[in-house]
């Protein structure tokens, strides 16, 4: 087994709202199908301030959210409009072409002294394998009483997506792979899923040893090959586990596209530039232009 460590770089984006961007890297370019990982938060916001990301799309991947505390309205082209809260997952699949955004509601960001607004979790890219990536844009929404809950030894495992630990999430995907939030007791021990071929481990709070590696909060740690991992709570811990089947080649990223090849990056690209993508309906009078590098 080759476990490698992972370094997160943190950006600001204004407005007190912070993420760490674990992948990709330049050590684990994707860990089986996710070739992004972001922690966003956590994040404080006041006086009618809220996260505000503009419409914009993506191309080859599904996009997954998965909150820890706030609230997130999320709206696409395909006319969905749903808030996304603590335990509940959001899957948009993007295929050829879709266009979401992301907003704090504003009914829960009124001005003034109470309000204090807090935002934190996870988002992830899954890229689709390439027999799906050009597949129709999809968007489904579970609610965390649909998700299987496995609960042993000091262990409390929820199964985002994929299948793990003896479950299956009811999330569609495309290729074998898993994502789960553990959270565990100190001595807590588990064995990850031997089923997958990669492994990935990530400490929002607390403190583990992931095989060989000791990691603390907000490090993260992959493995690939031979003998599944186990990793074990040294205290208190919550971990986002996640991997699956290596990818069928590898994966162009720019900006917000994921593509098997360049030309597919271009060509959304250049649709984005002159107007045709299809806009989000409740939102359609902005947008984040094609950035210029």
């Amino acid at each position: 087994m080759t476990t490698t460590p992972i370094d997160g770089k943190q950006r600001d984006l204004g407005d007190g709202f912070v993420v760490r961007r674990m992948l990709p890297h330049l050590n684990a370019r994707h860990v089986g199908p996710f070739v992004f990982f972001d922690q966003m938060g956590p994040a404080s916001f006041k006086d009618d301030v809220g996260l505000d990301v503009r419409p914009h799309p993506h191309i080859g991947l599904a996009t997954v959210t998965w909150l820890f505390d706030g609230v997130i309205r999320h709206r696409d082209s395909l006319g969905s409009a749903v808030d996304i809260h603590p335990g509940d997952v959001n899957w948009m699949t993007a295929g050829r072409g879709i266009v979401h955004s992301e907003r704090t509601p504003p009914e829960v960001r009124p001005a003034g002294e109470k309000h204090n607004g807090q935002l934190h979790g996870i988002q992830v890219w899954v890229a689709l394998p390439k027999a799906h990536e050009r597949t129709d844009p999809a968007f489904h929404h579970h609610p965390a009483r649909d998700l299987p809950v496995v609960e042993r030894d000091g262990a409390r495992l929820v199964v985002i997506a994929g299948d793990a630990f003896g479950r299956t999430s009811p999330v569609r995907v495309f290729a074998p792979m898993f994502f789960v939030e553990a959270r565990l007791a100190a001595g807590a021990r588990i064995e990850m899923p031997p089923q997958h071929a990669e492994w990935g481990a990530y400490v929002v709070e607390g403190a583990v040893r992931f095989g060989d590696l000791a990691l603390g909060k907000l490090d993260m740690a992959v493995a690939h090959d031979g003998e599944p991992p186990v990793l074990v709570a040294t205290e208190p811990s919550l971990v986002m586990l996640f991997g699956g089947a290596p990818l069928d080649g590898e994966r162009h990223l720019w900006w917000n596209f994921v593509a098997s090849s360049q030309e597919l990056i271009d060509a959304a690209k250049a649709d984005w530039a002159e107007g045709r993508f299809p806009v989000v309906p409740g939102d359609e009078y902005e947008r984040i232009p094609l950035p210029t590098y």
